[in-house]
């Protein structure tokens, strides 16, 4: 089975290369049939890494300590749902991962693309082809997952503790997955450049596979802070961690080009722009892989020192460097005859959105790497932590709100006096009332004021524009409202998705601020029948039950939860020690409710005086920051949907071909001789 993983990654490596020079060839020469061979060697190519990947995730399940990667990441005792886990557990693994994910990509493009002539797509895959070379000549020479292992060890080092948790089953294969798909429109805007083909063509054909990675970029980065929060103990969800950064910039990037390439569609403005923001969000995917498995930087979240960091490293300088002077030498053809003609116009709303996300990104991408920079100079590493991001980033978060409220009702070019009262009038006071109400309620903190009005003032724009579009459905069609509703975002589907994202980025900040500002810390000692207090719970201390099996040993701390007197059940923290890792772990108990979580941690026992420690955090509306982002996932879909007009071209389109193949089906029948 080793022969055959590593005989599949090399062949793989082979058809990558060879689709990179058939997909050029054919460009260059105007000849269709290298193209296609071009995207069958893409086609062949994704089946060789599957087959590679399948054999891995095999020798997981079957525990073959023969392969160095299966031993080091993997044991006998290691439950089944780990094992799966234990394929992007380490690096080779995850590298393997990654380049699946590519590899099935570049395949669904090759067959999308297949009749489309050879202006875009032969650039494309040539793109997505390369690209693919580079993960397979990491995986060929540089990190092969099939090393062996001289001596089969008897038993494998089992898995990260902090990688066996239910989290880490759906956060990386998402981020991942939203990482990887960058590719495409990336590939595309290679294309467009190459080619000279500088409309929105490529804007159309890679719409979907945009959104496709937002999607996932925003699953991946939700669940990355859900497994923070209930693994690592500390009660929070986000560290301003060098690898959470490396994951948040290219979602901050991707927000910007999915809000600039609706300018460049309709009015035709900004195509540097977007142009410039889809290479950034691609090399801020390969700079978060570098930051990853460099070492360079310390992560509760990185892999171990290793060798790949100047190979990622100088691939990524290629790309920055190629692709911009791609982009330099066609910035001439990228002016746009129009021109922004007010400030107060949707137009400037979105420019204006634009250069806030990227501020934002470049404020976290600087207090990223100064501490390498610092250390590359001084020698001495500075470290940057929380304090710095907060600061520099809450006021522009404020903007980026205000933007969110404004861009869905002003006016297309200029927007008149008439307009902005009309449109702005009732979600400015509700925006005023709600902060008025918080500070009538004791909420004081001009932060927390106006980052609950903005969040109202936006929940009120979308409220606004779904009542009116709801409206005039019932006035045209004369239908229920339920009804009405339904079929406004059936036809309008980009539009409206759009606005459930931005009622869920609202509900996301809430969440955020008030978790921020309002959580309440209590750290105590308490013997057997003792109490802790905490806002209006009570904690009442029972003792602690322990439970082992060949895979760890358990430690359970039980303590009642009351509130008012009322009993509310038992919570059951624990510290658990893994023991082929010889490492402890914090399992927490958590009580959620739509106003506060209640956290509690299972800190230590100490055997001679029977006294536990625990840690126990209250923090209000943590829900709304996971409610909110489902919401964003909602609105992601929804806007991804094909609308009435797309699947009824979809439809002639399948009837056409399904017509093409009966015709040629009777062709052959009418040539056969009996």
């Amino acid at each position: 089975m080793v022969f055959i993983g590593s005989f599949a990654l090399a062949l793989a490596l082979l058809l990558a290369l060879y689709a990179c020079g058939a997909s050029l060839m054919g460009a260059r020469r105007k000849m269709p049939a290298l193209v296609e061979s071009a995207s069958h060697a893409l086609w062949a190519m994704a089946g060789m890494v599957a087959i590679a990947t399948g054999v891995l995730l095999n020798a997981l399940f079957s525990s073959d300590f023969a392969i160095k990667y299966v031993a080091q990441h993997s044991s006998t005792t290691l439950p089944t749902f780990y094992k799966i886990t234990a394929l992007w557990g380490g690096q080779e693994g995850s590298l393997l991962l990654w380049t699946f994910l590519l590899a099935i990509f570049a395949a669904i493009v090759a067959w999308q693309n297949r009749d489309t002539g050879l202006e875009l797509t032969p650039y494309a895959l040539f793109t997505l082809a390369a690209v693919a070379s580079f993960f397979l000549i990491m995986l060929n020479f540089v990190t092969p997952p099939f090393a062996r292992a001289f001596p089969r060890p008897p038993e494998g080092g089992d898995l990260n503790p902090l990688l066996q948790n239910y989290w880490m089953a759906i956060h990386p294969p998402s981020l991942y997955t939203g990482y990887v798909s960058t590719t495409v429109p990336f590939a595309f805007a290679v294309a467009a450049m190459v080619s000279g083909r500088l409309d929105d063509a490529w804007i159309r054909r890679t719409r979907r596979w945009a959104l496709f990675s937002w999607f996932f970029l925003t699953l991946g980065n939700l669940f990355g802070a859900r497994w923070a929060y209930e693994v690592l103990g500390w009660g929070g969800y986000w560290a301003w961690d060098p690898v959470e950064n490396a994951a948040f910039m290219p979602w901050l990037m991707m927000t910007a080009y999915l809000h600039s390439v609706m300018i460049q569609e309709r009015k035709d403005m900004l195509k540097v722009w977007n142009l410039a923001l889809i290479g950034l969000a691609f090399a801020l995917t390969l700079f978060g892989t570098f930051i990853t498995r460099s070492g360079v930087i310390s992560s509760v979240h990185s892999f171990t020192q290793s060798g790949l960091g100047p190979y990622f490293s100088t691939f990524l300088g290629v790309v920055v460097v190629c692709y911009t002077a791609l982009l330099l030498y066609r910035v001439k053809l990228l002016r746009s005859t129009a021109e922004l003609e007010s400030f107060l116009s949707r137009e400037a709303a979105f420019l204006f959105n634009n250069l806030v996300l990227v501020g934002i990104a470049f404020a976290v991408f600087w207090g990223t790497v100064f501490p390498i920079i610092s250390e590359a100079v001084r020698g001495v590493k500075i470290t940057v932590g929380p304090p710095f991001f907060n600061e520099v980033n809450a006021p522009l978060a404020l903007a980026l709100l205000f933007l969110m409220g404004v861009g869905p009702l002003i006016a297309w070019r200029r927007a008149s006096t008439r307009n902005l009262v009309a449109n702005f009038s009732m979600p400015a006071v509700i925006g005023v009332a709600v902060g008025a109400a918080a500070a009538a309620l004791g909420v004081l903190q001009w932060y927390v004021l106006s980052a609950l009005s903005l969040a109202a003032f936006v929940a009120a724009t979308v409220m606004l524009e779904f009542s009116r579009g709801v409206m005039a459905r019932r006035r045209a069609v004369n239908e229920a409202a339920p009804r009405a509703l339904v079929n406004l975002v059936a036809k309008n589907n980009r539009r409206y998705g759009g606005y459930i994202v931005h009622l869920g980025v609202a509900m996301a900040f809430v969440g955020i601020v008030a978790s921020s500002f309002f959580k309440v810390e209590v750290k105590r000692s308490l013997a057997p029948n003792q109490t802790l207090d905490i806002g209006d719970y009570k904690l009442k201390y029972l003792g602690v039950s322990g439970d082992e099996t060949f895979h760890m040993e358990r430690l359970g701390a039980r303590l009642e939860l009351s509130r008012d007197g009322r009993s509310l059940g038992v919570l059951e923290p624990a510290r658990v020690f893994y023991k082929r890792q010889q490492q402890p772990a914090t399992q927490i108990a958590l009580r959620t409710t739509p106003s506060a979580d209640l956290y509690v941690v299972f800190a230590g026992l100490d055997p001679k005086s029977n006294l536990a420690t625990f840690q126990v955090f209250l923090t209000p509306l943590v829900l709304w920051l996971w409610a909110g982002g489902f919401l964003m996932a909602l609105g992601t879909v929804v806007a991804m949907w094909p609308d009435v007009r797309e699947r009824e071209a979809i439809s002639r389109a399948w009837e056409r071909r399904t017509l093409g193949w009966q015709a040629a089906d009777t062709a052959d029948f009418e040539g056969e001789s009996f």
